[in-house]
Parts: structure tokens; sequence; C-alpha cells
């Protein structure tokens, strides 16, 4: 398990790289980041928040489709989902396209 600040170093490094993702998708998705919570806000009104759980070293993604928790992957390299083992941006990609009415792809 890794340590409090190894953890809020690769989270800080995933939150700066997904809106660097949203930059370059060439889809309208606004974003605001505070206190460790970015939220990605699409035109039809709706929402995909995504932050930081420190205490488990978690990141979750509240989406229209439901509530998500992802675990870092050491040998990977990477965030992968609880139940499923997908990868952090696939499945961004996936929730923004949902929400957003046309293909996102991130990452």
């Amino acid at each position: 398990m890794m340590n409090e600040s190894d953890f809020d170093q690769l989270a800080e490094e995933t939150m700066v790289a997904i809106e660097e993702a949203i930059d370059d998708c060439g889809v309208d998705i606004d974003y605001d980041t505070a206190g460790g919570i970015l939220t990605l806000e699409f035109d039809n009104g709706s929402q995909i928040i995504v932050n930081k759980q420190a205490p488990l070293t978690q990141i979750w993604v509240a989406a229209r489709s439901g509530g998500y928790h992802f675990d870092y992957d050491e040998d990977d390299k990477c965030w992968r989902l609880q139940a499923s083992g997908d990868e952090l941006f696939d499945c961004l990609s996936r929730y923004c396209s949902e929400q957003a009415g046309e293909t996102v792809r991130l990452g």
C-alpha cells in the first residue's frame, strides 16, 4: 500500500493529466478544480466529478452512469477500476462520451 505522500503526488499528476486530455480531446467540455475535486461540465448540464480519496488511496469518479472507485496498479503504472480492472482514462472516455453525446477519447 502506498503512503499518503506518494498517493497525493500520483493523484495530483493524474488530475492534471485528465485536464490536459480534456483540453486535447476536441470536444467542448468545461472543467473546474477546487479542493482536489475536478468537475467536468457538459453542454447538457450534466457533470462528472473526479476526486481523490486519500484515506483509501483511491480516485473516485461520479458519472451519470454511477459511482466508480479506482485503485493504483503498481505493475501497469495506471489507475484501474476496482470492479472490472478497466483503466481510468478508458473509463473516463466512455463516461464523457455518454454524457457529451459524441465520441470523446482521453489519453
